[in-house]
C-alpha cells in the first residue's frame, strides 16, 4: 500500500495552524520537525517551543487525490506558504511505530493522563486513556486538545450527557467517558475519525456508552456538556447548531481559535452564555461558558 506525503516548511508561529489545518484534512498523522539546524533542550509534554523553521509533515491515505487536495489548502494557504508545498508518494512504512517513539504519557489538569499501550502512570487516582497513533487527529499534543482536556479534568462529569463535536480520534469523549460522564456523542465529518472512535472507545472499555454520528444525523437531543476542538471559522458557522445541543445552564468549551479570533468567537455565543475568562497556552485559547437558564414565565401566562 501506498502514502500520500505532504511537507511544508514554515516559522515556528505558523506550524501550529498547520498541524491542525492537515488534522481536519484527514491526515493520518502530522509531525513537526526542524527544518534548518536548530538543536532543542528535552522539553515537557505539549511544550509550545519549536523550531525557528519548522518541517510540518502530514501523512495521507494513498488513494486521496493530489490535485483536490491541493485545492482545499491553497483556499486556505497564503501563496507563499502553497509554493512550498513538497508531495510524495511512499510505500507503507510502520510509520505509528516510529511516531510512538515520541509519545509518552502526559498529564492533564489534575488526574487526566493521555498514554500510550506498555507505558504505565503511577499515579493512584489518575484516570488514564489508552491511546495509540491511529487514522485521526487527536492525541493530546497538540495546545488546542491539551486545553480541552485540562477544562473537561476540571468539570463534575459524574451522571452527565456530552458531545464531541468534531471528535477526531475521540480523545475528548472517551476522556469525558473515563470522568464518569453517563454517556457522549461523537460527531465528525469523517468516516476514518468515526471509526476511530470507536476503536479507541473499545480499548478503553467505554464503546458501549459511545455513539457516533456524521454532522447531519446528530441527535438533536440537549445535552449538558458541549466541546468542540476545531477551527475558529467552522466554530462560527456553527454557532447556531452547536448552542441547540446544549441544554439551558449546560456547559461548553470552543477550542483550535488562535488568541486574535478570540473576540470574534466569543461574539457568536455571548447571547447564548455566561462566558468564563477564555484559557490561553502559548498563541490558542480556550472559549468556556455556561448556558443561560431557561427563561421561566409567571404562572398567570398562557
Amino acid at each position: 500500500m501506498a502514502w500520500l506525503q505532504l511537507s511544508i516548511d514554515c516559522s515556528e508561529t505558523e506550524a501550529p495552524l498547520l498541524e491542525l489545518l492537515f488534522g481536519n484534512l484527514g491526515a493520518l498523522s502530522v509531525t513537526l520537525g526542524d527544518a534548518g539546524d536548530q538543536p532543542l533542550l528535552e522539553l515537557p509534554p505539549a511544550s509550545e517551543q519549536l523550531w525557528h523553521r519548522t518541517r510540518v509533515t502530514a501523512l495521507f491515505e494513498g488513494e486521496r487525490d493530489p490535485r483536490k487536495l491541493r485545492t482545499e489548502l491553497a483556499a486556505v494557504l497564503d501563496n507563499r506558504l502553497a509554493a512550498g508545498l513538497h508531495w510524495e508518494r511512499i510505500e507503507e512504512r510502520i510509520w505509528e511505530r516510529v511516531w510512538l517513539e515520541h509519545f509518552k504519557p502526559m498529564s492533564f489538569g489534575r488526574r487526566l493522563w493521555v498514554c500510550p499501550e506498555g507505558e504505565s502512570v503511577e499515579q493512584a487516582e489518575g484516570v488514564v486513556i489508552r491511546l495509540d497513533p491511529g487514522l485521526a487527529f487527536g492525541t493530546g499534543t497538540h495546545p488546542t486538545t491539551a486545553l480541552c482536556l485540562e477544562w473537561l479534568d476540571a468539570q463534575d462529569l459524574r451522571g452527565k450527557t456530552v458531545v464531541d463535536y468534531g471528535c477526531g480520534s475521540g480523545i475528548l469523549a472517551i476522556a469525558a467517558l473515563k470522568l464518569g460522564a453517563l454517556s457522549a456523542i461523537a460527531v465528525d465529518h469523517d468516516p476514518q475519525a468515526l471509526q476511530a472512535s470507536r476503536d479507541n472507545a473499545e480499548k478503553n472499555g467505554v464503546a458501549e456508552r459511545l455513539s457516533t454520528f456524521p454532522p447531519e444525523t446528530t441527535p438533536t437531543k440537549q445535552v449538558d456538556l458541549l466541546v468542540a476542538n476545531i477551527l475558529a471559522g467552522p466554530l462560527i458557522q456553527l454557532a447556531p447548531r452547536l448552542t441547540r445541543l446544549i441544554r439551558p445552564g449546560g456547559r461548553f468549551a470552543l477550542s483550535g481559535i488562535l488568541a486574535e479570533q478570540q473576540s470574534d468567537v466569543a461574539s457568536h455565543y455571548r447571547s447564548f452564555a455566561d462566558p468564563a475568562p477564555a484559557r490561553q497556552c502559548g498563541e490558542w485559547v480556550l472559549i468556556s461558558g455556561k448556558g443561560l437558564p431557561a427563561v421561566q414565565l409567571p404562572s398567570n401566562v398562557e
